[in-house]
């Protein structure tokens, strides 16, 4: 059994301009491991993400991918993306492929899966989070819920060894954020590594492994949920969740 991390960055820096978003930032994440990412917006939780998939080159630091470091500038994008799956607060369908196009895109362009198997497979996920009504429709058809689901769906087909999600209830109304998030707790149940930065802490609380909470780019405190929201050490920590707890 080997004890390499899915995920490991090292003293992460990244600017835009003369803004320092991350300045130092060290984590680690196991296999089958949910780490929610918690900070005020600015706080370099989006960033992060990016720096993982490749969309923003780090300035400074390191990103291992399975013990490889994939912040070498001879690493092929492409390939590093094709292992990550990314889902964003916008769902970024295709509006020009239906529901199933979209889920199967990756599979069949990038994995070089014939059509059948790739929709055989896509048929599956919509069956499974319940879209499968609308696998031939396009997207502007559909409720935000329902394209936010098939933006999971279609992150989560290829079998990724790390998924990403960025604030993927913040574009929902209140009443559809439970299906989304109903969805990510399934995928947990089944064993996928994930990292995302949230605003949902009960979410947080109930579903991550561990919460790391980033404070003007770096992480000012980490631990499991019961720890952070429940006896958080720092104050910059309780300051941030004292409106939380108080709710």
């Amino acid at each position: 059994m080997t004890t390499e991390p899915v995920l490991r960055l090292q003293n992460i820096h990244k600017s835009f301009g003369s803004t320092q978003v991350l300045r130092g930032v060290d984590l680690t994440v196991d296999a089958h491991e949910v780490v929610a990412l918690i900070g005020a917006s600015g706080s370099g939780k989006s960033t992060l993400l990016r720096t993982i998939n490749l969309l923003e080159r780090v300035d400074d630091g390191q990103v291992w991918l399975q013990g490889v470091d994939i912040s070498d500038p001879r690493t092929v994008v492409d390939q590093v993306r094709a292992r990550i799956g990314v889902v964003f607060q916008h769902y970024n369908l295709f509006p020009h492929l239906t529901v199933l196009d979209n889920v199967t895109l990756a599979s069949r362009r990038v994995f070089k899966q014939s059509r059948d198997a790739a929709e055989a497979h896509g048929l599956e996920l919509l069956e499974r989070i319940g879209l499968a009504p609308q696998a031939r429709s396009y997207p502007d058809r559909l409720s935000g819920g329902q394209q936010q689901r098939a933006a999971i769906a279609r992150a989560v087909a290829t079998n990724p060894e790390l998924l990403l999600l960025d604030e993927i209830t913040s574009a929902l109304d209140p009443e559809l954020v439970t299906e989304v998030l109903d969805l990510v707790r399934e995928l947990k149940t089944e064993g996928t590594t994930i990292v995302m930065a949230t605003h949902e802490m009960a979410f947080a609380r109930d579903v991550a492994d561990r919460v790391v909470f980033l404070d003007s780019g770096v992480v000012a405190e980490q631990g499991a949920p019961a720890q952070v929201f429940g006896a958080p050490r720092e104050e910059r920590t309780k300051a941030f969740l004292s409106r939380f707890n108080a709710g």
